[in-house]
């Protein structure tokens, strides 16, 4: 089968550690099944993998990738959930299970023609969804829907603040705020992607680290280090940063002071169960929302994908097909 691999890590040039080309079929294990993939998102946490963050060399070469939607064994449309749990536990929120790894990082993931996983981890894709959307939904989309409706603590008619528009998870959360009835800012360094940020439904946009008309209840923080002491300047007195991911950095300075002296929460988010993932596609079949993506490329151009990731040329999910 064709597969889209890690074959070295380099942490300054990940895109050198990247070949494609034919490797052997997957064979599913006892209580695993195989899908065939029709169409598979790229994340930050592929080019993060290329770059040595959580893979050992060891371990190379490995088929990237978290997300897909294809079809299973018995002909019926599904899309996979990317959290692999220890089997063993017993059932709970598998992105608490100590033991618990995304594809891609022990078992080979979603870039290639098929992707062997656990059958727990199949949900069902609405007819009305593409593949192409429906491949946009376990780790991005998923993130956001979590970030948004389980930890903010925000009800509908309060405010949000996503840092940085254009990454997948914030444009998941923009517009999924925007269809339930939240007020949704956004910030951006880039014009174009605060206009695309509005086109989304957000209610305002303004440029990264700008002073707000107002303070929020809650920020959606996936860029770290860069946005984080605007984030914690932005939230009213009991206020909640939701984080799950620190693209341009994990070493800012805490603003302890602030966080005590107003009672601020910090709350940590990663990914979402499988349960919420079924809920997340129910959510977009029947409400009409959609994903944003950015482009369509065929997995033999897998590389062009991965380059418009790292230059950040992009404004929604980048997905590919068979």
């Amino acid at each position: 089968m064709f597969a889209v691999t890690a074959a070295r890590i380099d942490a300054e040039n990940p895109l050198t550690g990247l070949e494609t080309g034919e490797r052997p079929d997957p064979v599913a294990p006892e209580g695993w099944t195989t899908v065939t993939v029709r169409a598979a998102a790229l994340n930050h946490h592929d080019l993060w993998t290329l770059r040595g963050v959580g893979v050992r060399p060891e371990q190379l070469p490995l088929v990237l990738g978290c997300d897909a939607a294809g079809i299973d064994e018995d002909g019926n449309e599904v899309i996979v959930h990317a959290v692999i749990g220890d089997p063993a536990r017993g059932g709970g929120d598998e992105t608490l299970d100590p033991r618990r790894s995304l594809l891609s990082e022990v078992h080979d993931g979603t870039f290639a023609e098929k992707v062997v996983v656990p059958r727990r981890n199949l949900v069902p894709k609405p007819a009305s969804l593409s593949f192409e959307e429906a491949a946009c939904l376990p780790t991005a989309w998923l993130t956001a829907y979590r970030m948004l409706f389980e930890k903010s603590g925000v009800q509908p008619g309060g405010t949000v603040l996503v840092q940085g528009a254009g990454g997948g998870v914030a444009t998941a959360a923009i517009a999924l705020g925007a269809a339930t009835g939240y007020r949704v800012w956004a910030t951006s360094r880039s014009d174009a992607k605060r206009k695309q940020a509005l086109e989304l439904g957000a209610d305002a946009v303004f440029e990264a680290g700008a002073r707000l008309p107002g303070k929020v209840d809650a920020v959606l923080e996936t860029v770290g280090a860069a946005t984080w002491g605007h984030s914690v300047r932005s939230l009213r007195p009991g206020g909640r940063i939701v984080i799950s991911g620190a693209t341009s950095g994990d070493a800012p300075p805490a603003e302890l002071t602030r966080v005590f002296f107003l009672q601020l929460q910090v709350v940590g988010s990663t990914m979402g169960t499988r349960d919420q993932l079924a809920r997340l596609a129910s959510l977009l079949d029947t409400s009409g929302v959609r994903p944003r993506i950015d482009r369509v490329l065929p997995l033999t151009q897998a590389r062009d994908g991965f380059a418009a990731m790292a230059s950040g040329a992009h404004f929604g999910k980048i997905v590919f097909t068979m």
